[in-house]
């Protein structure tokens, strides 16, 4: 089962998907990932895309993000998530899908979405929203295609704030085709079978 590693929520277990649709990432990326993210999370925003169980955004909010909003399609992550919330004294206010912790106020705001990734940057980027992080997950088989849907949307709506980064896992055999991207690559980190890959805003 995955955890929350560090900060305000540290060691909390959360609950995962059932079944082989979902993978989460493993602590040991997930160490890796925030040792490398953490002087950048304080007071953040942060979107988690194929947010799963969501425990990459709730790790970030947990370590001094302001916001988080996590995106997935399916049914029974949307309830994990929920889930996962409730656990860490999370409330839905009026605003459906929307969460703030309790007895902080607008200070801590976690916001779901049950939608395709591409419905969800849209409607975001309508929404004139920007973020400072964004983290996809995408399953491995199709990592390639999802990185470039994207990159295509964060350009065409304007997510990312100057300096921003999208974070990506992918497959150590996963080739990513950077000239497409339109995003500034920086580097990737080899985990065994995982690789986390970063591009910044142009």
């Amino acid at each position: 089962m995955p955890r929350v590693v560090s900060g305000q929520f540290r060691g909390t277990i959360l609950n995962a998907p059932k079944g082989d649709k979902t993978r989460p990432t493993t602590d040991k990326v997930k160490e890796a990932l925030f040792s490398m993210i953490q002087n950048k999370l304080y007071d953040i925003d942060f979107l988690d895309l194929f947010s799963g169980s969501g425990q990459i955004g709730i790790e970030a909010v947990s370590r001094g993000a302001a916001s988080a909003v996590l995106v997935d399609k399916a049914g029974d992550s949307i309830a994990v998530i929920k889930q996962n919330l409730e656990k860490l004294h999370f409330t839905e206010q009026r605003r459906k899908g929307e969460f703030t912790l309790e007895n902080h106020g607008d200070d801590c705001k976690i916001t779901v979405m049950k939608d395709s990734i591409v419905a969800a940057m849209t409607k975001l980027g309508n929404e004139g929203k920007q973020f400072d992080m964004i983290f996809m997950d995408p399953p491995y088989k199709v990592a390639a295609e999802q990185v470039n849907e994207v990159a295509k949307a964060i350009n065409e709506y304007n997510l990312l704030k100057k300096d921003g980064i999208l974070i990506v896992e992918h497959a150590n055999d996963t080739d990513l085709n950077k000239d497409v991207i339109n995003l500034k690559f920086n580097r990737s980190c080899s985990y065994g079978l995982s690789v986390i890959t970063f591009f910044c805003s142009l």
